[in-house]
This record gives C-alpha cells, structure tokens and sequence, in this order.
C-alpha cells in the first residue's frame, strides 16, 4: 500500500446506485443540483459548466452562488448580484449576498412585528434587532431561507436550479431547522398560552384588564379580540416553518435534487470529500457523482510533472477505492484559465462525454 493512501473511512455504506445514462444526462433529470467540495477545487467551473450545457439543451436554468467570495461575475465576464441576470441563452445567474439578504430578513421582521405591538415598543424593537444584525448565525439563517426560497422556484420557473456551493453544511441545517423551528414556534405559543390564563387570573382578582405579557415586545397594538395577536404571529411563524419544511423535503427526494461533489486528486481535497459523503449519507440523500477536476494531461512531462504525476495516481487509486461504487469524470487541468463561455462549453462537453476511470 502507498505510504499516500488514505487509511480512515475506507468503507462508506452508500444506498445501491444503477447508472444506464452518462453522468450529465443524470444530473439534469433533476431539476435541482447542488455542486460542491473543498475550496479551490474548481466547483464553481463545474457548476458553470453543468448550467451552460443545460441551457445549450434548452432548458431554462438558474446558476446560484451561495459563497460569500462571489466569482461567478468573474467567470462571466460581466455583473451579476442578488438579483436574477441574463448571462445566456436559456441561462440567468444570482449571487445571494449574506449581508444584503440579512439586512433584507431584519427589515422584513421588523416591519411585521411593529404592526403586532404597542408603537411604545417600537424603540425597543429597533434595538433588539440591531443587536440581531451582529448575532452568530443570523446571516446563515437569512441565506438559508434564501435557498429554500430559490429551490421552490423549480421547476415552475426554471427546468434546473444549479447551486454552486458546498452543500455539506447548508443541508445539515436545512434538514434539521424544521425540527428546530417547530420546538422554537410550539414553546413560545405554550408560554403564551400560560402568560395569558395568568393575565387573565390578574384581571379576574384585580378586576381592571391588564395590557401585556412577559413577552413584552408583542403588546397589544390596538384593542382588537384577544388571540388575534397569537393567530397573526403563529401563522407567520408557520409560514417561515413551512417553507424550510418543503426545502427538507425536495433535497430528501432524489428526483428532484441531485448532489455533486467536486475534488482534486490531493490529500486534502480526497479527506473532505470522504467527510462530505459521510454527512449526506447520515441523512440518506444520494451523491449522484463526482468529477475529479485537474488531473495531470497524459501527455505532459519533464521530472517535474513526472513526480507529480505519481503522487497524483496515488490518489487516484485511492479515489478509485473509496469512491469505487460511484461514476466518476475526469477534467484535466487545463493550459489556461477557465475565463469565457467558450472555455466553460469545453469543460461541459468533457463531462457530457462521461470520460471514466478504467
């Protein structure tokens, strides 16, 4: 055995897999794909491919970077941002920008809970929520619900959504916040419940009606029936637990989300992706492929490539080994930068033609 070999995770237990078509064929049955891996690894090429090619076939497909570091204006060639941009034929693109999508979430909040309060609270709400701006994870959950808004546009709107992102994170929480924001919603409704058969206690013994709760912030706004508040702010929060819900639902059904992983043939490029694979397993949703991108040309040399050339078949092996049940391309690096359509066009025809381990 190679002193390069990846020792740990040898065996993953995947579900059985028959594959009749080429690997892209495979892919754009679904309507959505997610492409990810380690960074640096290429995946926002790959991603750019798989839209173009489908686009070409004349699908209408949306190409979604979820990376803060955006790239995608880059390889294009010309502005995109957070709103959907024509950059094909048949193809759009959209650049989710955490911040702007946080800024968006905290206004839209804010607008829907002071028209559920007292204007007196109106203040504390704006500091509470400018607090929020700057909490751990409040950009994540913005993003997230961004994702499940996009993925439900499919396929009404768009025949393939293709996420460029590295999907081992984002579908760990898409796949448990239902869970989370369902114990969330049912707790804060059980205390409310319980706060107001305690205000109504005080009423009765104090006999005057008395304004408010221990959750100060969702006072009464007006003197409309009492319950009305709870109905307003269950059904939003049922809303945002609904949508997550559907989310969970399409990455779980594997006709319709569809997962690639990107690696190189290195040591940590191979280590993550086996993680990655380990995690989507836990959770029963099927890897549909990898393409193992920059793979030395057959016909290079010198002493140089010669030596990486080894090192790289090391890998490969243990790619081969580990990955073994799973179809597989192989890109070659390149001579130049991937920078214009044409390139890309290239980088998808390699793929479509399914070139495989042998």
């Amino acid at each position: 055995m190679s002193s390069h070999s990846i020792q740990a995770n040898r065996q993953l237990d995947y579900p059985p897999i028959i594959w009749r078509l080429s690997l892209l064929d495979e892919i754009l049955t679904s309507p959505l794909v997610f492409v990810g891996g380690k960074g640096g690894v290429g995946k926002t090429t790959t991603a750019s491919a798989l839209a173009l090619i489908a686009a070409d076939r004349g699908s209408r497909c949306l190409l979604v970077s979820t990376d803060p570091a955006h790239s995608l204006a880059d390889l294009f060639g010309q502005p995109i941002g957070n709103t959907e941009t024509a950059i094909a034929a048949g193809l759009w693109a959209l650049e989710i920008d955490p911040d702007r999508q946080a800024d968006t979430h905290l206004a839209a909040v804010k607008a829907r809970m002071k028209r559920l309060v007292h204007p007196r609270s109106y203040s504390e709400i704006d500091r509470q929520l400018s607090f929020a701006r700057h909490a751990p994870g409040t950009m994540e959950a913005a993003m997230l619900e961004r994702v499940a808004e996009v993925m439900a546009m499919a396929p009404s709107t768009y025949d393939h959504i293709i996420f460029d992102t590295a999907p081992t994170g984002h579908t760990i929480r898409l796949l448990s916040l239902p869970e989370i924001m369902a114990a969330w919603t049912d707790g804060l409704l059980s205390h409310r419940k319980k706060s107001e058969r305690l205000s109504s206690a005080l009423r009765h013994l104090g006999g005057g009606k008395v304004r408010g709760d221990d959750l100060s912030l969702i006072d009464a706004a007006t003197d409309h029936k009492d319950g009305s508040r709870d109905a307003e702010i269950n059904e939003l929060l049922q809303a945002r637990r609904r949508k997550l819900v559907q989310a969970r639902e399409q990455l779980l059904d594997r006709t319709i989300t569809s997962f690639m992983l990107v690696l190189n043939p290195d040591r940590l490029s191979l280590l993550e992706t086996m993680k990655a694979c380990n995690t989507l397993t836990e959770f029963s949703i099927p890897l549909a492929g990898l393409v193992v991108n920059r793979v030395l040309p057959e016909n290079a040399d010198g002493s140089f490539i010669k030596n990486r050339r080894q090192q790289e078949a090391h890998y490969l092996e243990d790619i081969e080994r580990v990955f073994g049940h799973l179809p597989k391309v192989r890109v070659s690096l390149q001579p130049g930068d991937v920078h214009d359509i044409n390139a890309l066009r290239r980088i998808g025809q390699i793929i479509t033609r399914g070139e495989t381990f042998t």
